[in-house]
């Protein structure tokens, strides 16, 4: 799924830049901006991993959240000069594109209206 390709690829951007920040900034600033951007690809996987359509949707809704949450956090390092107009353009460029996209997966995910998003495997046995 390219957006789940295009979160895992900002996780791993925003955490090169978080190792770059100094120990004061890495824990106020670096630690939160990692968290929420890797947020992102990791509820679209763990949404994509459940068995229902509604459960994936809210993963994705979690998701949605936590990249809204990493835009504020890039909005704070650049007030704070801990990255660079070049920097904060190009993060703010792709959370723009994935918020396209993950509204468009939210979207196709939403017009079905239950059942299975993956079929169970009979060999699991579920207690």
């Amino acid at each position: 799924m390219e957006v789940y390709k295009l979160a895992m690829t900002m996780g791993e951007d925003i955490w090169a830049v978080a190792k770059r920040m100094e120990n004061f900034e890495r824990d106020t600033v670096g630690k939160q901006l990692v968290r929420s951007a890797d947020s992102v690809a990791a509820n679209i996987s763990e949404g994509f991993g459940r068995y229902y359509y509604k459960e994936n949707k809210l993963f994705l809704y979690y998701s949605r959240g936590s990249l809204f949450e990493t835009q504020t956090w890039i909005q704070k390092a650049f007030n704070r000069s801990l990255i660079d107009q070049k920097d904060f353009d190009k993060y703010s460029m792709d959370i723009k594109n994935l918020s396209v996209k993950l509204n468009n997966y939210i979207y196709s995910v939403g017009s079905h209206t239950g059942g299975y998003l993956h079929e169970p495997d009979p060999d699991v046995e579920i207690i």
